[in-house]
């Protein structure tokens, strides 16, 4: 399966615990840090929670 590379560009500080609980789970602990994740319908939804704080990497 397709795999896919996320980079958090933003803070955590400020958002709910559920974001940043999100943000945990998907092993993204510091801004900058790029994680690669196999590309599945669960982890597309865990992106498109925390959308504003992470970005896609090509």
């Amino acid at each position: 399966m397709a795999t896919i590379k996320i980079k958090q560009i933003k803070s955590k500080i400020g958002a709910p615990i559920d974001q940043k609980r999100t943000l945990e789970a998907m092993g993204l602990r510091k801004i900058s840090q790029v994680v690669e994740r196999e590309d599945t319908p669960s982890l597309r939804g865990m992106i498109r929670k925390v959308h504003h704080l992470v970005t896609i990497v090509e």
